[in-house]
């Protein structure tokens, strides 16, 4: 047997104490569903609220304001109190500041212009050096296989 269950929508106004615990959500930083629920409305309630009446969405936005002025009132009082933490966490989110990422290096060292020729020239030396090596086993190689190739002929 089926039993019907009487469901009659909640018609929800923007009383001062709905306003109220939307606003003290909202300032401990609930969102979205969070804050509906903690204001004692179901999330579907709560967005027909917010359309229906911008005052609850100005509940919302000013409890925000307020919870961020709050925090930010306490971050500033400890950087000014000394917290080295706060200050940098200021100056990083609220003002763009990076600490450098770089590091400085300095080398005092003279260079002779005649030395490096010189270095350049040996380096050029060796490098021809290294090109006959290549050509001469290369060519060695092929009068090999000419050999192996005339020996193969005559058997």
């Amino acid at each position: 047997m089926f039993h019907s269950i009487p469901y009659e929508p909640r018609k929800l106004d923007a009383t001062e104490g709905r306003l109220e615990a939307i606003y003290n959500a909202a300032k401990i930083g609930l969102k979205g569903d969070a804050l509906a629920l903690a204001a004692g409305m179901l999330p579907t309630e709560y967005r027909q609220l917010t359309q229906f009446d911008p005052v609850a969405e100005m509940a919302e936005l000013k409890g925000r304001a307020d919870g961020e002025r709050e925090m930010s009132q306490v971050l500033h009082a400890a950087a000014l109190n000394g917290d080295a933490k706060a200050a940098l966490e200021i100056l990083k989110h609220q003002h763009g500041w990076v600490a450098k990422q770089q590091i400085n290096v300095e080398v005092d060292q003279r260079i002779s212009i005649t030395q490096a020729l010189e270095d350049a020239q040996k380096r050029v030396i060796e490098a021809i050096d290294i090109t006959d090596v290549i050509a001469k086993n290369e060519n060695d190689s092929q009068h090999q296989v000419l050999h192996v190739e005339q020996q193969q002929k005559a058997a």
